[in-house]
Protein backbone atom coordinates (compact mmCIF):
# COMPACT_ATOMS: atom_id res chain seq x y z
CA UNK A 1 0.00 0.00 0.00
CA UNK A 2 1.57 3.65 -1.00
CA UNK A 3 0.53 6.06 1.45
CA UNK A 4 0.64 9.61 1.24
CA UNK A 5 0.45 11.10 4.39
CA UNK A 6 1.80 14.23 5.75
CA UNK A 7 2.62 16.11 8.68
CA UNK A 8 -0.11 18.74 8.68
CA UNK A 9 -2.56 16.12 8.01
CA UNK A 10 -1.19 14.55 11.41
CA UNK A 11 -1.26 17.82 13.16
CA UNK A 12 -4.65 18.70 12.35
CA UNK A 13 -5.56 15.09 13.13
CA UNK A 14 -4.25 15.51 16.71
CA UNK A 15 -6.06 19.24 16.90
CA UNK A 16 -9.13 17.23 16.61
CA UNK A 17 -8.25 14.46 18.14
CA UNK A 18 -7.69 16.75 21.48
CA UNK A 19 -10.47 19.60 21.00
CA UNK A 20 -13.18 17.11 20.00
CA UNK A 21 -14.02 19.29 16.76
CA UNK A 22 -13.52 20.50 13.92
CA UNK A 23 -14.11 24.20 14.54
CA UNK A 24 -11.95 23.82 17.74
CA UNK A 25 -9.01 22.90 15.97
CA UNK A 26 -9.58 24.95 13.08
CA UNK A 27 -9.67 27.89 16.00
CA UNK A 28 -6.91 26.67 17.59
CA UNK A 29 -4.51 26.52 14.21
CA UNK A 30 -6.41 29.34 12.40
CA UNK A 31 -6.88 27.22 9.55
CA UNK A 32 -10.29 26.69 7.60
CA UNK A 33 -12.71 23.65 9.15
CA UNK A 34 -12.51 22.33 5.34
CA UNK A 35 -9.11 22.12 5.37
CA UNK A 36 -9.23 20.12 8.79
CA UNK A 37 -12.27 17.80 7.17
CA UNK A 38 -10.13 17.07 4.20
CA UNK A 39 -6.94 15.83 6.21
CA UNK A 40 -9.06 13.56 8.14
CA UNK A 41 -10.98 12.30 4.89
CA UNK A 42 -7.83 11.74 3.47
CA UNK A 43 -5.83 10.62 6.28
CA UNK A 44 -9.08 7.99 6.91
CA UNK A 45 -9.34 7.01 3.19
CA UNK A 46 -5.10 6.47 3.50
CA UNK A 47 -5.07 3.51 6.40
CA UNK A 48 -8.56 2.29 5.47
CA UNK A 49 -9.96 3.16 8.97
CA UNK A 50 -12.53 5.30 10.63
CA UNK A 51 -10.55 7.66 13.18
CA UNK A 52 -14.12 9.45 14.32
CA UNK A 53 -17.62 9.08 14.83
CA UNK A 54 -19.51 12.00 13.55
CA UNK A 55 -22.27 13.12 16.21
CA UNK A 56 -24.01 15.85 14.69
CA UNK A 57 -25.02 17.33 18.21
CA UNK A 58 -21.79 16.51 20.57
CA UNK A 59 -18.92 16.95 17.60
CA UNK A 60 -16.39 13.76 17.07
CA UNK A 61 -15.60 11.15 19.24
CA UNK A 62 -12.22 8.97 18.50
CA UNK A 63 -13.57 5.01 17.50
CA UNK A 64 -11.14 2.75 19.51
CA UNK A 65 -8.72 2.51 16.58
CA UNK A 66 -8.68 6.15 16.44
CA UNK A 67 -7.59 6.91 20.12
CA UNK A 68 -4.75 3.94 18.90
CA UNK A 69 -3.97 6.28 15.87
CA UNK A 70 -3.88 9.21 17.84
CA UNK A 71 -1.31 7.93 19.99
CA UNK A 72 0.81 7.11 17.08
CA UNK A 73 0.60 10.29 15.43
CA UNK A 74 1.39 12.14 18.75
CA UNK A 75 4.91 10.15 19.08
CA UNK A 76 5.40 10.98 15.40
CA UNK A 77 5.01 14.17 15.82
CA UNK A 78 6.77 14.64 18.32
CA UNK A 79 10.02 12.92 17.02
CA UNK A 80 9.66 15.17 13.84
CA UNK A 81 9.74 18.10 16.50
CA UNK A 82 13.23 16.25 18.01
CA UNK A 83 14.87 16.21 14.59
CA UNK A 84 14.21 20.49 14.49
CA UNK A 85 15.90 20.32 17.86
CA UNK A 86 18.78 18.79 16.85
CA UNK A 87 18.80 20.86 13.82
CA UNK A 88 18.80 23.83 15.96
CA UNK A 89 21.46 22.50 18.34
CA UNK A 90 23.71 22.16 15.25
CA UNK A 91 23.34 25.51 13.57
CA UNK A 92 23.00 27.39 17.28
CA UNK A 93 19.67 28.49 15.36
CA UNK A 94 16.93 29.68 17.57
CA UNK A 95 13.49 28.79 15.77
CA UNK A 96 10.44 26.13 15.56
CA UNK A 97 7.48 26.44 17.85
CA UNK A 98 7.19 27.40 21.44
CA UNK A 99 4.36 26.68 23.24
CA UNK A 100 4.08 28.94 26.45
CA UNK A 101 1.77 28.25 29.40
CA UNK A 102 0.59 30.79 32.07
CA UNK A 103 -1.02 30.59 35.32
CA UNK A 104 -4.20 32.79 35.23
CA UNK A 105 -3.93 34.97 37.97
CA UNK A 106 -1.23 36.99 36.42
CA UNK A 107 -0.97 35.83 32.63
CA UNK A 108 -2.75 38.94 31.49
CA UNK A 109 0.16 41.56 33.34
CA UNK A 110 3.80 39.58 32.36
CA UNK A 111 2.98 37.52 29.29
CA UNK A 112 2.22 39.55 26.80
CA UNK A 113 5.03 41.98 27.71
CA UNK A 114 7.69 38.98 27.76
CA UNK A 115 6.50 37.40 24.81
CA UNK A 116 6.99 40.55 22.87
CA UNK A 117 10.34 40.97 23.62
CA UNK A 118 11.47 37.52 23.32
CA UNK A 119 10.37 37.29 19.70
CA UNK A 120 11.33 40.46 18.75
CA UNK A 121 14.65 39.24 19.85
CA UNK A 122 14.03 35.93 18.13
CA UNK A 123 11.89 36.50 14.79
CA UNK A 124 12.04 32.25 13.77
CA UNK A 125 10.26 31.05 17.00
CA UNK A 126 6.74 30.50 16.65
CA UNK A 127 5.41 31.46 20.59
CA UNK A 128 1.89 30.57 21.49
CA UNK A 129 0.45 30.79 24.45
CA UNK A 130 -1.91 28.86 26.82
CA UNK A 131 -3.69 30.22 30.21
CA UNK A 132 -4.75 27.92 32.80
CA UNK A 133 -4.70 27.42 36.78
CA UNK A 134 -1.98 25.15 38.51
CA UNK A 135 -3.66 21.75 37.44
CA UNK A 136 -4.19 22.73 34.08
CA UNK A 137 -0.57 23.75 34.07
CA UNK A 138 0.48 19.72 35.33
CA UNK A 139 -1.64 18.60 33.11
CA UNK A 140 -0.24 20.49 29.55
CA UNK A 141 3.30 20.11 30.55
CA UNK A 142 3.09 16.52 31.11
CA UNK A 143 0.52 16.10 27.82
CA UNK A 144 3.59 17.94 26.12
CA UNK A 145 0.74 20.62 24.88
CA UNK A 146 3.21 23.53 26.31
CA UNK A 147 6.89 23.29 26.54
CA UNK A 148 7.22 25.27 29.80
CA UNK A 149 5.25 27.44 32.04
CA UNK A 150 5.26 30.68 33.94
CA UNK A 151 3.53 29.82 37.63
CA UNK A 152 4.05 30.07 41.18
CA UNK A 153 5.62 27.24 43.10
CA UNK A 154 2.39 25.65 44.44
CA UNK A 155 2.51 22.31 45.00
CA UNK A 156 5.43 21.13 42.33
CA UNK A 157 5.25 17.33 41.39
CA UNK A 158 8.34 15.76 41.42
CA UNK A 159 8.40 14.79 37.89
CA UNK A 160 8.88 18.56 36.89
CA UNK A 161 11.85 21.07 37.28
CA UNK A 162 11.05 24.69 38.95
CA UNK A 163 13.42 27.75 38.34
CA UNK A 164 12.65 30.46 40.40
CA UNK A 165 13.05 33.88 39.69
CA UNK A 166 11.18 36.05 41.77
CA UNK A 167 9.78 36.53 45.24
CA UNK A 168 6.51 37.75 46.10
CA UNK A 169 5.27 38.56 49.63
CA UNK A 170 1.24 38.65 49.42
CA UNK A 171 -0.41 41.81 49.56
CA UNK A 172 -4.33 43.28 50.33
CA UNK A 173 -6.74 44.54 47.57
CA UNK A 174 -9.30 46.60 48.92
CA UNK A 175 -11.85 49.43 47.29
CA UNK A 176 -10.88 53.18 48.33
CA UNK A 177 -14.16 53.25 50.88
CA UNK A 178 -12.87 50.42 52.51
CA UNK A 179 -12.28 51.29 56.09
CA UNK A 180 -8.61 49.82 56.18
CA UNK A 181 -8.39 51.99 52.87
CA UNK A 182 -5.89 54.91 54.62
CA UNK A 183 -3.50 51.91 56.10
CA UNK A 184 -0.06 51.40 55.02
CA UNK A 185 0.17 47.87 56.28
CA UNK A 186 -1.92 45.61 58.41
CA UNK A 187 -1.65 42.01 59.16
CA UNK A 188 -3.94 38.88 58.90
CA UNK A 189 -5.60 39.19 62.43
CA UNK A 190 -6.67 43.00 61.05
CA UNK A 191 -8.41 41.26 58.80
CA UNK A 192 -10.67 38.81 60.61
CA UNK A 193 -13.81 40.78 60.83
CA UNK A 194 -13.88 42.04 57.33
CA UNK A 195 -15.62 40.07 54.82
CA UNK A 196 -13.17 38.81 51.84
CA UNK A 197 -13.38 38.11 48.25
CA UNK A 198 -11.26 35.04 47.56
CA UNK A 199 -9.81 34.16 44.58
CA UNK A 200 -11.20 30.51 44.35
CA UNK A 201 -8.39 28.56 42.03
CA UNK A 202 -6.99 25.28 42.82
CA UNK A 203 -3.73 25.58 44.76
CA UNK A 204 -4.19 29.30 44.75
CA UNK A 205 -7.12 29.39 47.50
CA UNK A 206 -5.28 26.92 49.60
CA UNK A 207 -2.05 29.38 49.78
CA UNK A 208 -4.52 32.08 50.86
CA UNK A 209 -6.23 30.34 53.51
CA UNK A 210 -2.91 29.32 55.05
CA UNK A 211 -2.04 32.75 55.72
CA UNK A 212 -5.19 33.16 57.82
CA UNK A 213 -4.95 29.34 59.03
CA UNK A 214 -1.45 29.96 60.15
CA UNK A 215 -2.62 33.20 62.28
CA UNK A 216 -5.61 31.17 63.55
CA UNK A 217 -7.84 33.37 61.97
CA UNK A 218 -11.15 32.30 60.16
CA UNK A 219 -11.07 34.62 57.49
CA UNK A 220 -15.12 35.60 56.41
CA UNK A 221 -15.55 34.47 52.58
CA UNK A 222 -17.98 36.65 51.46
CA UNK A 223 -17.83 36.22 47.85
CA UNK A 224 -15.54 33.48 45.54
CA UNK A 225 -14.39 33.96 41.76
CA UNK A 226 -12.07 32.25 39.53
CA UNK A 227 -11.96 35.21 37.73
CA UNK A 228 -9.08 38.40 38.91
CA UNK A 229 -10.70 40.79 37.06
CA UNK A 230 -14.20 39.75 38.57
CA UNK A 231 -12.47 39.74 41.98
CA UNK A 232 -10.89 43.27 41.35
CA UNK A 233 -14.37 45.08 40.58
CA UNK A 234 -15.85 43.33 43.33
CA UNK A 235 -13.57 44.60 45.54
CA UNK A 236 -13.22 48.28 44.02
CA UNK A 237 -17.12 47.81 45.01
CA UNK A 238 -16.99 47.08 48.62
CA UNK A 239 -18.11 43.78 48.83
CA UNK A 240 -14.99 42.96 50.60
CA UNK A 241 -11.04 42.79 50.47
CA UNK A 242 -8.55 40.19 48.56
CA UNK A 243 -5.35 39.04 48.56
CA UNK A 244 -2.64 38.85 45.61
CA UNK A 245 1.11 38.52 45.14
CA UNK A 246 1.30 40.35 41.81
CA UNK A 247 0.80 43.75 41.84
CA UNK A 248 -1.33 44.91 39.42
CA UNK A 249 0.08 48.07 37.01
CA UNK A 250 -3.46 50.26 37.88
CA UNK A 251 -5.18 51.10 40.56
CA UNK A 252 -8.69 50.77 38.54
CA UNK A 253 -10.76 47.46 38.56
CA UNK A 254 -12.26 46.77 35.04
CA UNK A 255 -15.18 48.50 35.87
CA UNK A 256 -13.61 52.02 36.28
CA UNK A 257 -13.90 51.68 40.37
CA UNK A 258 -10.51 52.62 42.10
CA UNK A 259 -8.29 50.11 43.68
CA UNK A 260 -5.96 50.46 46.76
CA UNK A 261 -3.48 48.05 47.95
CA UNK A 262 -1.66 47.48 51.29
CA UNK A 263 1.23 45.99 52.60
CA UNK A 264 0.38 42.43 54.65
CA UNK A 265 2.48 42.26 57.58
CA UNK A 266 3.72 39.29 59.30
CA UNK A 267 5.87 36.68 58.82
CA UNK A 268 4.04 35.04 55.72
CA UNK A 269 5.47 32.46 52.85
CA UNK A 270 5.88 35.26 49.74
CA UNK A 271 5.23 32.77 46.58
CA UNK A 272 7.95 32.07 43.86
CA UNK A 273 7.49 33.21 40.31
CA UNK A 274 9.44 31.09 38.20
CA UNK A 275 9.51 28.66 35.32
CA UNK A 276 8.21 24.85 35.30
CA UNK A 277 9.07 22.03 33.00
CA UNK A 278 9.87 18.75 32.63
CA UNK A 279 13.06 17.50 32.55
CA UNK A 280 13.60 16.55 28.66
CA UNK A 281 12.48 20.20 27.68
CA UNK A 282 15.99 21.03 28.67
CA UNK A 283 17.71 19.75 25.81
CA UNK A 284 15.97 21.95 23.65
CA UNK A 285 17.98 25.40 22.55
CA UNK A 286 14.76 27.60 22.23
CA UNK A 287 13.42 26.30 25.52
CA UNK A 288 16.88 26.89 27.19
CA UNK A 289 16.98 30.66 25.82
CA UNK A 290 13.92 31.17 26.58
CA UNK A 291 14.47 30.40 30.13
CA UNK A 292 17.47 32.89 29.59
CA UNK A 293 15.32 35.38 28.71
CA UNK A 294 12.95 35.45 31.37
CA UNK A 295 15.14 34.77 34.21
CA UNK A 296 16.87 38.67 32.77
CA UNK A 297 14.11 40.30 32.11
CA UNK A 298 11.28 39.47 33.96
CA UNK A 299 12.07 41.14 37.17
CA UNK A 300 12.27 44.67 34.71
CA UNK A 301 8.93 44.03 32.93
CA UNK A 302 6.64 44.68 36.42
CA UNK A 303 7.08 46.60 39.21
CA UNK A 304 6.31 43.65 41.48
CA UNK A 305 6.99 45.06 44.97
CA UNK A 306 6.75 49.07 45.73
Amino acid sequence: MSLRVTLRQLEYFVAVGESGSVAGAAEKLNVSSPSISSAIGQLEFSFGIQLFIRRHAHGLSLTQGGMRFLDGAREILARVRLLSEVSNEITGSVRGPLNVGCLLTFAQIILPRLRRGFVDAYPEVVFHQFEHDQQGLFDALRGAKTDIALTYDLNIPSDLDFIPIVDLPPFVLVGEAHPLADRKSVSVPDLADYPMVLLDLPMSSNYFLSLFSDHNVTPVIAERTRDIAVMKSLVANGFGYSLANVRPLSDLAPDGSKLKFISLAGNLRALRLGLLMSEAAKNSLTIRTFVEYAEKNIAHLHPFEE
